[in-house]
């Protein structure tokens, strides 16, 4: 069975094609093409929410037929269509979703709605092999910890403010970089003296919070005003930010015992962070698995993994007029109907 997944919850939009095989309880999915565009802003700026949706319909035709084409399939070979329904920005969301409408009322295709943090979760899955970990979902959408009890996806922490993504993003364009900034924030921090400074450190339980980090952070690039102190404060956020997510990631490891750890949204290419995170596995005797950097990020694959998973577990589809968005769709809403 081949399923194409359409992404487009925020600055990427992207249409990728999933071979399925196996049984339905020993299902395995293989990633038969990838196709994705990033919105890029204006230096400096933000994703602003109806140019990322202009810049999505724009290149949204030029994406899907790559997808196809190097898949070397036609439309009439695909047997499911899913579509990122939620969380994310409402243009952008809106521009997948009418797209994959069309598609699959024209085609008479399945239309199957994929929650984007979902999708995250079981793409890292399936490419690393992780079958029962604890999770670390990092992007500019998402901060938690998760762990799957009784066909749900339970949240164990979660940033009670900003997410790690928009920390790195709103540091970056404070010092005049576009979004997303987590790479240029990295190549910043390896470059710094090692001079750490001292910024806010909130854990509260297993949940974080960034939001007096961030402003500690600019303010102390604004007063010092040069590029030696933007490594430097680069490197001490990262220090900083790390830390704590590494702090409530052990303690959950501690909590429920999982054998298992993995890690994945945009964020999860950091290599620093990935250290951390391994060191603290080591401790807690988990073993480490890192989601796979070119698929770390928004892609359609995973909206198209979890689309196959869905179908294959119910064999049911949605009528195109209930074919919706959900800005705020919460991961531990979503029932999982697949076995695990």
């Amino acid at each position: 069975m081949l399923c194409l997944g359409i992404e487009s919850t925020a600055h990427t939009f992207g249409c990728s094609i999933i071979e399925s095989s196996g049984s339905d309880s020993m299902l395995r999915g293989r990633i038969v093409s990838d196709s994705r565009d990033v919105y890029k802003p204006p230096q400096g700026s933000g994703i602003h929410p109806r140019d990322a949706s202009r810049h999505h319909c724009q290149i949204s035709d030029k994406v899907f037929r790559n997808s196809l084409t190097a898949a070397k399939l036609s439309i009439k070979d695909i047997d499911v269509i899913s579509y990122s329904a939620g969380p994310g920005l409402g243009p952008c969301l809106r521009v997948g979703a009418v797209i994959a409408r069309t598609l699959a009322a024209f085609h008479d295709k399945p239309l199957v709605p994929v929650n984007h943090a979902v999708g995250h979760v079981e793409l890292g899955a399936m490419l690393t092999g992780a079958g029962d970990p604890l999770v670390l979902l990092v992007s500019g959408g998402h901060t938690m910890i998760l762990a799957f009890s009784e066909h749900r996806w339970r949240i164990f922490g979660e940033t009670l403010d900003i997410t790690i993504g928009q920390l790195l993003d709103q540091f970056g364009r404070h010092i005049g970089f576009s979004s997303p900034c987590g790479d240029r924030i990295e190549q910043l921090a390896s470059q710094s003296s090692g001079d750490y400074q001292s910024l806010p450190y909130v854990v509260k339980g297993n949940d974080v919070s960034f939001s007096g980090l961030l402003t500690a952070a600019i303010r102390a690039v604004s007063d010092q005003g040069n590029e030696l102190a933007c490594g430097d404060v680069s490197y001490s956020l990262q220090e900083t930010a790390f830390s704590m997510i590494t702090e409530a990631v052990e303690r959950a490891l501690s909590f429920t015992s999982k054998r298992q750890f993995l890690v994945v949204g945009g964020v999860a290419a950091n290599k620093r962070l990935a250290g951390m995170l391994k060191t603290a596995c080591k401790r807690q005797s988990s073993k480490f698995y890192l989601c796979p950097a070119e698929f770390a990020g928004d892609n359609g694959a995973q909206i198209a993994w979890v689309g196959m998973l869905q179908y294959m577990a119910t064999r049911k589809n949605i009528e195109i007029e209930e074919a919706l968005v959900y800005q705020s769709w919460r991961i531990d809403e979503v029932e999982v109907a697949w076995n695990r």
